[in-house]
């Protein structure tokens, strides 16, 4: 419920302040007064998106706030959802800046405006006698049958039932395209994988076959150079051994005559026992060298088999062989195991269909059970207002599964005798669609905690007693909640509990729309001016009276 609601610096109003009753509150004043501009203003609340051109004063910000008794809604959940605190006052507030910035709050937490009109939406309800897409729309159609009968729990099952046996459908069907796609590429991949399987690339060793196939293919000019060597280390005459020997031999006897000669003579001595270890290692690398052609064709072709490998799939390395090789294998693997995967995934998709056209059957046998009574009741409603030729009728198809169940639900509507019911947009003119919209409303309001609910001009298009069956209808319907009504019409104008008038002020040099909460007095001139002009005559201030009187 709206207790209190503020507009500061919107279009033609400089400051407007108000404490709306509980109950039905009426706003009246002349064209052009200010009213649609509070609407505007209501709608920046709602989330709706502006710019600096709704400033009345280009130096100040615009702000309008509105603060709600949500002690009756179950709004817990959702402050939850977008972590915001929970209480049975809540305070929401919307600012232009000169700029053009925009800023939401709720409870002084900034919000952005989806949030905004996910929380507002559930609060305030504005409907215009224009506003037909609404009552037009199949969703609406359909949860005025859902709210009728009491279908929250069983809509909130099948939705989540809907959902897993969605999940479960998209995860077949994406298995199903990859399995298409991988068993066309499943022979090419199989044998890419044999040439893989066949290299043996977890015992090969690249650069130890390349290094012997190098020793190999200079094999000839390796030993060559090692005969050479030998021959100067250890084999001839004059090697290097024989003159370290020479040299040993020589240096032995000047040991006694001091410490440098024995350290001459070791470091000779250990330079003979190296040269002799070389030439040992020369002479064993010598008689090793020697060309194998049969293990040199093996290495030659495992290297060639590598080479074209790495060319092939553009790798440089065994270790990328390899991991290509295990992606490979995964692939296959998976392949092989399609239809096991295929078939449980079926399984579970078909689990949770049967669950959804379950939860569906439950969900169509509860919407149907009261089409006959939302049709007797609207009529009946319809008949009330001075529609008695009025036919509601909803037509019912089946459809498949969708996420708010599996029926199609349309209104038919005809307001006159002999007409067959039909589409709403084809059916009625905008007083009778805007009585009809009021029937509907009112039905509503008798089956959940409706938002605040603003009526703009929903009474244009009747008079007389019409007018007065469709404010007592305000009237009963402002009992259990809070409504608002801009009207023209004396008679719902004086049925409220609280009456506003919307006036320009055209004291100062520019015009502003004010407002003021009429008192008893003031009110019955204001309906004796909507009855009479004015300068209405006693006879329409003794109507005026007498209007008041009846409610």
């Amino acid at each position: 419920m709206l207790t209190r609601l503020l507009i500061k610096n919107y279009v033609l109003i400089e400051h407007l302040e108000i404490e709306p009753s509980a109950n039905l509150n009426i706003i009246t004043g002349e064209t052009g007064a200010g009213k649609s501009i509070m609407l505007g203003a209501l709608g920046l609340l709602l989330g709706k998106r502006a710019d600096t051109n709704v400033l009345s004063d280009l130096e100040n910000k615009c702000v309008v706030e509105g603060e709600f008794d949500v002690s009756k809604h179950n709004l817990k959940s959702i402050f939850e959802e977008n972590e915001l605190d929970f209480e049975a006052r809540c305070v929401i507030r919307r600012e232009i800046s000169p700029s053009g910035k925009s800023r939401a709050f709720i409870n002084d937490t900034p919000v952005n405006l989806p949030v905004l009109k996910n929380i507002v939406g559930k609060l305030i309800d504005i409907h215009s006698q224009h506003d037909t897409l609404l009552l037009e729309s199949d969703d609406f159609q359909r949860q005025l049958i859902d709210i009728y009968a009491q279908n929250q729990d069983v809509l909130t099952t099948y939705k989540e039932n809907y959902k897993a046996y969605q999940k479960a459908d998209i995860q077949y069907k994406r298995l199903q395209a990859e399995a298409a796609t991988n068993i066309k590429e499943f022979d090419y991949q199989s044998f890419m994988l044999e040439e893989l399987n066949k290299a043996d690339l977890d015992s090969l060793d690249q650069e130890a076959l390349e290094e012997q196939l190098r020793i190999w293919e200079n094999a000839e000019n390796i030993k060559e150079s090692l005969n050479v060597a030998l021959e100067q280390v250890s084999r001839s005459e004059y090697s290097i051994e024989n003159a370290l020997r020479s040299a040993v031999s020589t240096l032995k006897p000047l040991q006694s005559f001091g410490e440098t000669y024995k350290s001459l003579f070791e470091r000779i001595n250990s330079a003979l026992i190296e040269m002799q270890d070389l030439g040992r290692e020369l002479e064993k690398e010598e008689e090793n060298v020697f060309f194998d052609p049969e293990e040199y064709t093996q290495i030659q072709d495992r290297l060639n088999t590598l080479y074209h490998l790495q060319k092939k799939h553009q790798l440089n390395t065994v270790a990328e062989l390899i991991g290509l090789r295990e992606s490979l294998q995964k692939k296959i693997d998976t392949v092989l195991n399609y239809d096991v995967d295929l078939e449980r995934l079926k399984q579970e998709k078909e689990i949770f269909l049967q669950k959804t056209l379950q939860t569906a059957q439950t969900l169509t046998e509860s919407r149907k059970a009261v089409f006959q009574k939302i049709e007797q009741h609207l009529e009946e409603l319809l008949s009330f207002v001075s529609m008695p030729d009025a036919r509601f009728r909803i037509f019912w198809e089946q459809t498949q599964p969708e996420t708010e169940g599996c029926d199609h639900i349309a209104f038919l509507f005809t307001a006159n005798k002999g007409i067959a019911p039909q589409a709403l947009k084809n059916a009625a003119s905008g007083g009778e669609f805007s009585r009809l919209m009021l029937c509907i409303k009112y039905i509503l309001a008798g089956r959940t905690a409706l938002p605040s609910i603003i009526f703009d001009e929903i009474d244009t298009g009747i008079s007389g007693e019409v007018a007065i069956k469709v404010s007592r209808l305000l009237s009963e319907m402002a009992k259990n909640h809070q409504l608002v009504v801009i009207s023209h019409l004396p008679q719902t104008a004086a049925n409220g509990n609280c009456h506003y008038f919307v006036y320009k002020d055209n004291q100062s040099a520019r015009s502003v729309s004010r407002i003021k909460k009429l008192g008893e007095t003031e009110r019955i001139n204001e309906i004796a001016e909507m009855i009479g002009g004015k300068n209405p005559s006693p006879k329409a201030f003794e109507s005026a009276k007498e209007l008041l009187e009846m409610y």
